[in-house]
C-alpha cells in the first residue's frame, strides 16, 4: 500500500546529509550536523548503512577511507567500534540510527536513504531495511524511507508499511556507475514506482526534465530532488520538483 509524504516533505528544504559543514566541526551525516538542521528547521536527509553486527550506521560511504581516518570497508567494524571512530572535521563518532532519531525527536521531517547492499541492485536485501524498522518502532515524528535499490524499497514496504517509501531516481550514467548496461538502461525508466509501492521519488537535479518524471508527477507522484547547491539550483530544480535537497548554501524556509 502506498503511503502519501506529510506536507512538510514538500515545504520544508531537506538538508543533504544534514546541515554539514566541516569548517565549522559538522561533518556529513554526523549528530553535529543534525543538531544545526534542526536548529535552522530543516528537514533532514540522511544515509544508513550496514555494521557487522547489522546495525543501520548513519553514514553515506561503503568504506571508512573518505570520512574517517579508518580504512576499509564499513560492514568490517561493529556498531560499538564505528561509534568510537571520529568522522573527519569532527569530534563524534559514526552514530547509529537510534542516536540521531533520539536527537531528531520528531521536530523536523527525516528522509532515510537505505544505501543498496545487494551490490548490483538487486534482491538481496533485508537485513539492513529489518534493522531501519526495528529502530523506527517507537519513532513518532515525520519520516520517509527511500532507496536507490527498487528490492530493498519493497521490502521497506513490508517491514514499514506505515511509513512512506520512495526511489532515489537518476539518468545512470556509466561514467559513475559500474552497474551493468542492461541494470542501468533498465533502472534509468524507473519501471518500479508501482511495483515497490512508492508515493515519490528523489530524482537528479540535472535529469529533471526527463519525460518519466513528468510522466510519474502527472500520475500523483511527489518529486523530491538532489542536490541543489545555489539559489538558481533551487529555482531550476522548483519548475519540476515540490522539494529540494541541498547542501553549500542556505535556502529560504516557507511562511
Amino acid at each position: 500500500m502506498k503511503v502519501a509524504l506529510p506536507e512538510c516533505f514538500l515545504t520544508t528544504p531537506l538538508a543533504h546529509r544534514a546541515l554539514h559543514d566541516v569548517s565549522k566541526g559538522r561533518p556529513e551525516n554526523s549528530k553535529a550536523a543534525i543538531r544545526a538542521a534542526i536548529a535552522a528547521g530543516y528537514g533532514i536527509e540522511i544515509d544508513v548503512q550496514q555494521s557487522a553486527d547489522a546495525q543501520a550506521m548513519v553514514f553515506h560511504d561503503y568504506t571508512m577511507d573518505r570520512l574517517t581516518e579508518a580504512t576499509g570497508p564499513l560492514r568490517g567494524f561493529s556498531s560499538k567500534a564505528l561509534r568510537k571512530i571520529p568522522l573527519r572535521g569532527g569530534d563524534e563518532g559514526v552514530p547509529a540510527l537510534p542516536e540521531v532519531l533520539e536527537l531528531v525527536e520528531g521536530q523536523v521531517p527525516l528522509l532515510i536513504e537505505v544505501k543498496d547492499q545487494d551490490g548490483t541492485m538487486g534482491p538481496d536485501v533485508g537485513c539492513l531495511e529489518g534493522a531501519v524498522a526495528q529502530a523506527l518502532e517507537s519513532y513518532a515524528g515525520p519520516v520517509a524511507l527511500m532507496s536507490y535499490n527498487p528490492h530493498s524499497v519493497k521490502y521497506l514496504a513490508t517491514v514499514c508499511p506505515d511509513v512512506p517509501r520512495g526511489i532515489v531516481t537518476e539518468a545512470y550514467p556509466e561514467s559513475d556507475w559500474s552497474l551493468p548496461v542492461a541494470t542501468r538502461d533498465r533502472l534509468r525508466q524507473i519501471p518500479d514506482y508501482e511495483m515497490a509501492e512508492c508515493s515519490f521519488i528523489s530524482h537528479d537535479i540535472d535529469d529533471l526534465d526527463r519525460p518519466r518524471v513528468a510522466e510519474l508527477k502527472a500520475q500523483g507522484a511527489d518529486i523530491l530532488c538532489w542536490t541543489a547547491k545555489s539559489p538558481q539550483d533551487e529555482a531550476r530544480a522548483r519548475r519540476i520538483a515540490q522539494n529540494i535537497t541541498f547542501e553549500h548554501y542556505n535556502p529560504a524556509l516557507s511562511g
